[in-house]
């Protein structure tokens, strides 16, 4: 039987549920998956773990005693192995001091990690997400005399690119969320070998029946406005409410409801107040998954503002539910938004763009209304979106498909790379 240790940053994490899918995937598959994470989650939701053994994983932090002793006779005994990887920590790329620190730490990390994977004889190594994670991965995989892979998605890419240079031309192969960031590598690391480098789009569930209805809006509101998303920083809600601020002052009478937790809130309410803004927006705080039917249905338009982006699962989500979205022209999202047909795009960073966008779907909304009065089966343009938003994702970004298509995917990949590791090592073993 194929093993693989499949290691998160963090694991389960309620944000990241494709981790837990891709793990399930592949244990239906015959694989089986030793699931790891750096550090346990702040806090666990339930039903993040589906699939057999995720619950029995790997927790490389904190480090036990027992663990610690065998690391560091591992680190005399194979130590070697590491040189170069040391010399690029220390002498080599332009990183800070402080990402060097935190990079010989991962190394340490990464020591303890195959300690603890060396009994279980695994044959592969995937991390998901191509930050510290992947570091710990890499080594653990020196050590073990393993390949290693990852998983990149946009963060990976444009936020926390440290070593990545390192990490990519040390994988066996590298999958990645879109296109974008396809090119992103192969544009930004030539030397990398391209062949190597694969996408392999994330999905959503398809939800059962048609588009969601629209409920009733707070009185005395005309637009609902729905964002989903951790408040970070790079989430950028500060620019949604200065878009709201700006609605109002031209005399359209809005509700925005803020779904997520995170440290920007309290700088999120502060501006809610400066903003006069206590009546229109309600920050929700963390919304259960299987709360998210009923929060998309409150909204005319989903938005999203981040400044950084993969391709995002809450547009995913309320496309495959018929919700008109608007979201920033970045990264890969052109790649699921077709800006007019399927939903809207705003240029970067434009707050009067944003703002000219939202303006134009409410008045469509008010000629659809006004029409339907006079001929209440016809369709609008708006129906015709939404229908297209839901083809979109049921072709492209079906969550089962793509799960399926990741499993093929990933074990040719590792099948390839494992029968070659084997077939060097034979040759070795003769010399």
């Amino acid at each position: 039987m194929l093993t693989v240790a499949y290691l998160a940053n963090r694991f389960p994490s309620p944000v990241e549920p494709y981790v837990a899918e891709e793990i399930a995937e592949l244990w239906t598959r015959g694989v089986r998956v030793v699931a790891g994470t750096v550090r346990l989650p702040r806090m666990k939701s339930s039903g993040d773990s589906p699939g057999h053994g995720i619950d029995d994983k790997i927790v490389i932090q904190p480090v036990s005693l027992a663990t610690l002793g065998k690391a560091l006779w591992l680190c005399l005994s194979r130590g070697s192995k590491l040189l170069d990887l040391l010399v690029r920590i220390f002498l080599q790329g332009s990183e800070s001091p402080f990402q060097r620190i935190k990079a010989l730490i991962h190394t340490f990390l990464g020591v303890c990690y195959a300690t603890q994977l060396e009994p279980m004889e695994v044959d592969h190594i995937h991390v998901h997400h191509g930050y510290f994670g992947a570091w710990i991965g890499m080594v653990a995989s020196r050590l073990l005399d393993v390949n290693f892979s990852l998983t990149l998605h946009g963060s990976d890419l444009l936020l926390r690119g440290a070593y990545l240079d390192t990490k990519l031309q040390e994988c066996s192969f590298c999958l990645t969320v879109s296109d974008y960031n396809r090119r992103y590598v192969l544009q930004h690391y030539p030397s990398i070998d391209g062949a190597k480098i694969k996408v392999a789009r994330l999905g959503v569930a398809l939800p059962a029946g048609t588009i969601l209805p629209r409920r009733v809006t707070r009185q005395g509101s005309e637009i609902t406005l729905v964002a989903v998303g951790r408040l970070h920083e790079v989430k950028d809600h500060a620019f949604l409410l200065r878009a709201c601020a700006q609605l109002r002052t031209r005399g359209l009478r809005l509700e925005c409801l803020i779904a997520g937790e995170g440290p920007e809130r309290g700088r999120l309410e502060s501006l809610i107040r400066n903003y006069g803004l206590e009546r229109a927006v309600t920050l929700l705080g963390h919304v259960a998954g299987e709360q998210m039917d009923s929060l998309y249905s409150w909204a005319d338009v989903v938005v999203l503002t981040s400044r950084s982006e993969g391709l995002p699962l809450v547009l995913m989500e309320a496309m495959a539910r018929g919700k008109i979205v608007l979201a920033p022209a970045i990264t890969g999202i052109p790649e699921l938004v077709v800006d007019g047909e399927n939903g809207f795009l705003y240029q970067e960073g434009s707050q009067g763009d944003f703002v000219a966008r939202l303006l134009f779907i409410h008045s469509l909304m008010r000629k659809q209304q006004c029409r339907r009065r006079m001929m209440p089966s016809a369709a609008e343009p708006l129906d015709w979106m939404r229908l297209a938003a839901r083809v979109q994702v049921r072709h492209n970004f079906n969550r089962q498909t793509n799960l399926e298509a990741f499993a093929d995917l990933f074990l040719q990949q590792v099948s390839a790379k494992t029968e070659s590791l084997l077939h060097e090592n034979f040759v070795l073993q003769q010399i």
